[in-house]
């Protein structure tokens, strides 16, 4: 699943805080990128050895040039957006929720933890994951699957229970 919870030991009070973090999930590692990078040149190249040495080479080689160039580009532009990363922090008086999106300010959200629910809702995606205080409302995991959604507002519902002690 891409979010992953961590606990710190209880400080002097016996507190205790909970921490989610949530990213989005890339299918492709970095590795992979080169190969498959490497095996569309190799396959687009085929064509292009048949009329080598011949004119039409200069009309297809512009071609093959811009579909490597766009595959490239399209995929950077994936990774670029994986940078995006929501941080729950949560112990029994707070709850703080921060969104980093690359190229963008931080946005955060503070409140007391005792007065938040998680919720799925009927919203712009299946299974729309919100966290309210009575006031505000927020959405978590927007990069989520369905599934991971729904599992994981319930943990934030057992965690939140866990904190109101």
């Amino acid at each position: 699943m891409p979010y992953r919870w961590t606990e710190t030991a209880p400080d002097a009070s016996g507190a205790v805080l909970h921490k989610l973090t949530l990213w989005p999930h890339r299918s492709l590692p970095r590795r992979g990128f080169v190969w498959f990078i490497a095996t569309t040149a190799v396959f687009l190249s085929l064509p292009i050895l048949a009329v080598l040495g011949t004119q039409v080479l200069w009309g297809l080689l512009p071609f093959m040039v811009l579909a490597v160039g766009g595959v490239w580009f399209a995929i950077q532009h994936s990774y670029r957006t994986g940078r995006t990363c929501e941080e729950l922090l949560l112990d029994r008086n707070r709850l703080q929720v921060r969104r980093h999106d690359p190229g963008r300010p931080d946005r955060e959200w503070q409140t007391n933890s005792y007065w938040v629910r998680a919720s799925l809702r009927k919203g712009p995606v299946e299974n729309y994951l919100t966290l309210t205080d009575g006031t505000r409302e927020i959405e978590l995991g927007a990069f989520l699957t369905p599934d991971e959604r729904r599992s994981l507002c319930d943990e934030l519902t057992r965690a939140f229970g866990r904190a109101r002690g």
